[in-house]
């Protein structure tokens, strides 16, 4: 067994549904502009551009009920309503007739996006990476099991902000399914078990201030609720 410099930071990790286990969390990967609204609204294409995928860090993830502090470096902090995807079983090249073989579970998740550091960033062709991988970035709920929820290909998905609807959608609106999400992304990088993957959100995405309470879900899956507060 190896030693270390110094004690190691705890697994990040998910709360599973009906289960004291937690699934414990090896990166996240997030799939951009995903529905063609949304890449409507973010100046795109969604009829020309294969999907593309970006990294958080695996302990950007806060669990349901957390309070979120509102981030430093941005005056414009987006939320982004998501389906994720947990992964359960390795594989790379995975077709896509056999992708769903290798899923854990689904949850609900939100994306929050320092937007103004994200777009400097894109407009100068640099990484995104200050935008979307900063602290507690990566909310997510419990995950739900294929044997609770199925393999929801479609179905309501929805953020509010204090109440007020901002994001309604449905998963049919998908441009790329879970199935092929799970395939192209293998093609690339092997997929393990405790991977996460943010499935893209719908149009509709905009600012919150702290104070705000964010409230989402996506239908048969479940529920996620944060609180934007103060540093």
């Amino acid at each position: 067994m190896p030693t270390f410099a110094f004690q190691p930071n705890p697994t990040p990790s998910v709360a599973i549904v009906g289960r004291e286990e937690r699934f414990p969390v090896r990166r996240i990967i997030c799939v951009g502009r995903n529905y063609a609204a949304h890449a409507r609204e973010m100046g795109k294409d969604p009829d020309r551009e294969p999907p593309f995928f970006f990294y958080k860090p695996a302990d950007a993830l806060v669990d349901d009920g957390a309070k979120v502090p509102y981030p430093p470096l941005t005056a414009n902090l987006h939320y982004e309503i998501e389906l994720v995807v947990a992964v359960g079983a390795s594989g790379a090249n995975v077709d896509k007739s056999d992708a769903l073989r290798h899923v854990f579970g689904y949850a609900v998740g939100i994306d929050l996006t320092r937007r103004d550091l994200q777009i400097a960033a894109r407009d100068l062709g640099r990484p995104w990476d200050w935008g979307k991988g900063f602290d507690h970035s990566a909310p997510c709920g419990p995950i739900a099991s294929p044997d609770q929820v199925g393999h929801p290909g479609r179905g309501r998905i929805w953020l509010a902000v204090n109440g007020e609807i901002r994001q309604d959608s449905d998963l049919s609106e998908l441009i790329w399914s879970v199935p092929d999400i799970i395939s192209i992304a293998s093609q690339s990088v092997r997929l393990m078990p405790g991977d996460l993957i943010y499935t893209g959100t719908p149009a509709g995405v905009g600012p919150v201030v702290a104070g705000d309470r964010i409230t989402g879900g996506v239908a048969g899956v479940g529920d996620l609720a944060i609180e934007i507060v103060q540093p």
